[in-house]
């Protein structure tokens, strides 16, 4: 017999609230959660694995409804609904290679400022400046570990 969770259990194990799983029931996302007599919620393996798809829908962006439109077709026969399934999931795959690419563009930025600033350090430790907040110390300054101003006081 299949082990059933409670809707906590389901919550830790996919990462989802509570309150969002209970909004994915309301919303037809989820259909057909069992109940004991009490009312509480028991999910199966496989309400399980189909939470687990809709939250890597959610986090590449598919909106609730879209979601809802494929949890519909996914009640109906497959081989009434496949094409559907497939476009729809096809158009949300050219959306997530979007993204994709402009994450890869955003991060090759972030990587050329790195090795911009790298190369700007390596220049300053290189003449005996050291970065600082100000990038104003010397090498002097900083074996004293005082400006220099701060010495001429003394």
């Amino acid at each position: 017999m299949e082990q059933e969770l409670t809707i906590q259990q389901v919550a830790e194990a996919t990462g989802l609230s509570v309150h969002t799983l209970r909004y994915y029931e309301r919303c037809d996302l989820i259909a057909s959660i069992q109940r004991l007599p009490n009312g509480h919620r028991r999910y199966s393996a496989r309400d399980i694995r189909w939470i687990e798809f809709l939250n890597r829908m959610r986090l590449t962006g598919m909106s609730i409804r879209q979601m809802q439109q494929y949890a519909a077709l996914m009640r109906q026969p497959p081989d009434e609904t496949a094409q559907e399934r497939r476009q729809l999931l096809e158009a949300h795959r050219e959306v997530v290679v979007k993204q994709i690419q402009q994450l890869q563009e955003n991060l090759a930025i972030i990587d050329w400022k790195i090795q911009h600033y790298a190369e700007l350090e390596a220049k300053a430790q290189a003449s005996g400046l050291f970065p600082t907040s100000d990038n104003s110390l010397s090498a002097e300054e900083t074996q004293n570990n005082r400006p220099a101003s701060a010495s001429r006081r003394s």
